[in-house]
């Protein structure tokens, strides 16, 4: 199985995201690959059948989703077919936390935070099919996208930070007026699945009560009872759960030590990452790895 890195695309160093065009026709074979980062797919002409995990469908003109990283997917065209896509790849925390905060988004992002971690079915029933002026609209972003990676004249991170952050709140209205006519869960859930989104994104960064209040405007005690009610445990059981998931992920397919993967998950002791790993799992890291393989 392939596994990409974004180190391995010409983007600029320190600067973790690239734009690019991809052409597939029925003389590729379709191959199955995973990736370190995410990636935003808009379909920007033609017809194909995209594998994904362990289920395929059809994907055609206006489609646009979000690939996480470490999930398997690929593209089989059919004789005759071909497809041209645009791939965003960025780095799961790209949106930067201080637009978080002074834009209020933490409702605006639902594309970005909630879509792609609905289970298998849910997510692609709900995939975005754009038309029209919301389909212009993508495609003007993603072309000064396209064109500041190529120049990089001086502040285009900053522009494609902000452009980027753009195309999430368009992408989320539209699935949430989308989604409006099929029925959408109740707010204290969106709020939970909005929260675990945000985990997801920015689990190997510090992750506090406090802040997660602060971004989504809701007293601690509130959130922790909402995680209770909808999942079954607290807010950092939750964090730990996601943090626990990655880790294992790291001891078996990298060869990282075990200081470095504790940084890698948002731990800044490793010593506390050891002994959460011990109590979460049931045995040590280096234990874990050594019977995994």
């Amino acid at each position: 199985m392939l596994i990409k890195s974004l180190n391995q695309y010409k983007h600029p160093r320190n600067f973790p995201f690239w734009i690019q065009r991809n052409r597939h026709d029925e003389r590729d074979m379709p191959h199955l690959h995973i990736h370190e980062f995410v990636e935003l797919i808009y379909v920007a002409s033609g017809r194909a059948t995209h594998l994904f995990q362990d289920i395929s469908y059809e994907i055609g003109e206006g489609d646009v989703f979000i690939i996480n990283p470490g999930e398997k997917h690929g593209y089989m065209v059919g004789a005759g077919q071909s497809i041209q896509v645009i791939n965003c790849l960025f780095e799961p925390g790209f949106i930067p936390m201080y637009l978080l905060r002074e834009l209020s988004l933490s409702d605006a992002l639902d594309f970005f935070y909630v879509q792609p971690f609905l289970n298998g079915d849910a997510r692609f029933y709900h995939k975005l099919k754009l038309r029209g002026e919301t389909a212009d609209k993508t495609k003007g972003i993603l072309e000064e996208l396209h064109q500041e990676m190529q120049q990089q004249k001086p502040g285009y991170q900053a522009l494609v930070q902000l452009r980027m952050t753009e195309l999430f709140i368009l992408l989320s209205r539209y699935y949430n007026e989308r989604n409006t006519n099929i029925g959408m869960p109740s707010s204290s859930e969106l709020l939970v699945r909005r929260v675990c989104g945000y985990v997801e994104r920015h689990y190997d960064q510090k992750i506090t009560l406090p802040l997660l209040s602060e971004l989504f405007y809701i007293g601690v005690r509130q959130l922790n009872r909402q995680f209770n009610r909808h999942l079954g445990t607290s807010v950092i059981g939750y964090v730990q759960r996601i943090r626990m998931e990655r880790a294992k992920r790291l001891l078996v397919e990298t060869d990282e030590k075990i200081n470095q993967i504790a940084e890698l998950v948002g731990y800044e002791d490793a010593a506390s990452f050891s002994r959460t790993f011990t109590r979460e799992v049931g045995c040590p890291p280096g234990k874990y790895r050594e019977q995994s393989r």
